[in-house]
């Protein structure tokens, strides 16, 4: 499932809409769920009460299911709540919230500069104002139990060379976990060692993994690294912590399966590998390896290829329920409702 950044109600939809719920309201004891990261955050600045009430209720609902049947995987949005916003509490954020808000709707830069003098480990007004506005600490306290429980992962394995993860890994990433040559196609091997660098940094507040992910603050600016990726055509090199990849530099051998980023940004993004019409609500593929062309192809489907990313986000907040799709795991093709 990309990301649910959407209401509980909204998910629930989705969910019943591909007959995944049973008459209990919870998943089907022959269902098995993969949550793809980034479970808070949605709406307008309007919807911000609501929507924080909600991450509670998803985030809670989803960890009411056996770890066998429902994986969550860490988002930037899930890891932000032990990260920029690990020192607030539901006042103070309330506070520095109200202040963004007006810093950022008037772009005033001098507000936005006495915001971030009085509170810090905010890196500019638009993360307080609209990426992580549905914050409230019972979010926070959430997130925290399901790390330290290992419920909240980075990766996961579905077999030997198809890996699990919010917004995808470079060859540099695996240089900072050490995995060997030899590993480097396999998807046990570094959801493993992904797994273990997030479990140990799990109590470390804010939450950072060196070389990759870096909580934003006044100071470093915007956080970065891998939970924030999104793939570029056009990559042009910075630090360990950067937020776009040049995928032709992934894994060779591997598919990744991520969220993060919907099919508009994709085809932003990359726009001289993309082909085919806009695709929202879909799962799409960028082909890394294929026959006769070394060119990437971005398009929506999935598709074979020996290297490849498929994407899952498909902005779950704004697509009817009925057409939003989830990827099979088992056959490796979109389960749509209307094929159900």
């Amino acid at each position: 499932m990309g990301d649910p950044q959407a209401s509980l109600e909204q998910v629930l939809a989705v969910l019943d809409a591909h007959r995944l719920l049973g008459e209990d309201g919870m998943l089907s004891p022959d269902v098995g769920l993969v949550s793809m990261g980034d479970h808070f955050d949605w709406g307008s600045a309007a919807d911000a009460e609501r929507a924080a009430a909600d991450g509670v209720a998803l985030f809670s609902w989803l960890l009411a299911h056996a770890p066998d049947q429902v994986c969550l995987i860490a988002g930037n949005h899930d890891l932000g709540r032990v990260g920029e916003l690990a020192a607030f509490d539901d006042a103070t954020f309330a506070e520095a919230r109200a202040r963004a808000r007006i810093a950022y709707d008037t772009k005033d830069a001098e507000l936005e500069q006495a915001l971030l003098r009085d509170f810090p480990a905010l890196p500019t007004a638009e993360l307080a104002a609209r990426d992580f506005a549905a914050f409230c600490t019972k979010q926070r306290e959430l997130v925290e139990q399901a790390l330290l429980a290992g419920r909240l992962v980075a990766a996961r394995a579905w077999s030997e060379h198809v890996l699990l993860l919010h917004a995808g890994l470079t060859c540099d990433e695996l240089d900072v976990l050490g995995v060997v040559d030899e590993e480097r196609d396999s998807a046990p091997a570094i959801a493993a060692a992904l797994n273990a660098a997030l479990h140990e940094a799990r109590a470390r507040r804010p939450l950072r993994l060196r070389g990759l992910h870096e909580p934003g603050s006044a100071v470093h600016g915007e956080g970065g690294g891998m939970f924030y990726h999104r793939p570029t055509s056009g990559f042009v090199p910075g630090g360990p912590t950067r937020r776009r990849f040049d995928p032709r530099t992934v894994p060779e051998g591997l598919t990744q399966v991520i969220g993060h980023i919907g099919d508009d940004k994709c085809r932003t993004l990359m726009p001289d590998w993309t082909q085919g019409e806009p695709a929202p609500g879909k799962l799409r593929t960028l082909v890394l390896q294929q026959e006769g062309t070394k060119t990437p192809i971005y398009r929506g489907g999935v598709h074979e290829g020996a290297t490849r990313i498929i994407f899952t986000d498909g902005g779950m907040s704004k697509q009817p329920s009925t057409a939003y799709e989830l990827l099979d795991l088992d056959r490796m093709r979109a389960l749509a409702p209307n094929l159900v």
